[in-house]
């Protein structure tokens, strides 16, 4: 974890009414020798459901199936920690303002948890959906492999291979860096938060950090695991934190 998620002490507003001071950019930052501010975006992976247990390929051909109890409790414990944004956590960063779901059924879900606890709407965004698995939806890496010998390694780590009727690594790419793009054009020095999936949000860390596509497969990104980027209209953006846990976040 980056040691930019060093606790602060809660800010308040003075008695004045001025809004809360931001503080400096912490140790360990990203380097930067201007004012420029950028658009945070706060990456929350769903929660667990059935396929996150079963380790089965859900993407978005299909709505998918809902949060089970462990990952409605795990959607909890992250509204928790994103709420923490701002305040006595990464207090260089805003508070969120905004927050955007792809349109599957465990994000929406995980999403509407996190905007009740923040009191924001929920915008859905198909931008920020997971990977089209194509032919390969539902199934378990045993299965694939079964149906489709050597394909399925491939498919992580060289980027330009396509389940039939799916997308590659790179297709997603393309895809975030579409969202990630437009975030930005919509103004800085604000924070977004977007509640997507394992494969989109490996996606986006690896565009934002300008990693080849073949190597986003060694990043871990846990159920309701909270990750952040910050853009800059420069392009030299920072990857803030990655795959902090929610579930037993104790600050």
């Amino acid at each position: 974890m980056s040691d930019a998620a060093v606790p602060l002490e809660p800010k308040a507003a003075d008695p004045a009414g001025s809004p809360p001071t931001r503080a400096p950019r912490p140790s360990g930052a990203g380097v930067r020798f201007d004012e420029e501010q950028p658009v945070t975006v706060v990456l929350v992976r769903h929660g667990q459901t059935t396929m996150t247990v079963s380790r089965g390929y859900s993407g978005s051909g299909e709505p998918g199936p809902p949060l089970d109890e462990t990952g409605l409790r795990q959607a909890r414990d992250a509204a928790d920690l994103v709420d923490r944004v701002g305040r006595d956590l990464w207090g260089d960063i805003p508070y969120p303002s905004e927050i955007i779901a792809s349109p599957m059924v465990r994000t929406q879900q995980t999403g509407a948890v996190i905007a009740e606890k923040l009191g924001l709407p929920v915008r859905t965004d198909a931008t920020f959906q997971e990977a089209n698995f194509g032919e390969w939806q539902g199934l378990t890496a045993e299965q694939i492999e079964e149906r489709w010998p050597g394909q399925l390694e491939p498919w992580h780590t060289k980027a330009d291979l396509r389940p039939p009727g799916g997308e590659s690594i790179e297709d997603v790419g393309r895809r975030l860096q579409r969202g990630l793009d437009g975030l930005l054009a919509q103004g800085v020095d604000r924070t977004v938060v977007v509640v997507s999936h394992a494969v989109s949000i490996r996606a986006a860390l690896g565009v934002t950090m300008g990693a080849q596509p073949s190597s986003w497969s060694q990043l871990r990104v846990a159920p309701a695991s909270v990750s952040i980027v910050r853009l800059f209209a420069d392009r030299r953006d920072e990857i803030a934190v990655v795959g902090v846990p929610s579930e037993g976040w104790s600050g």
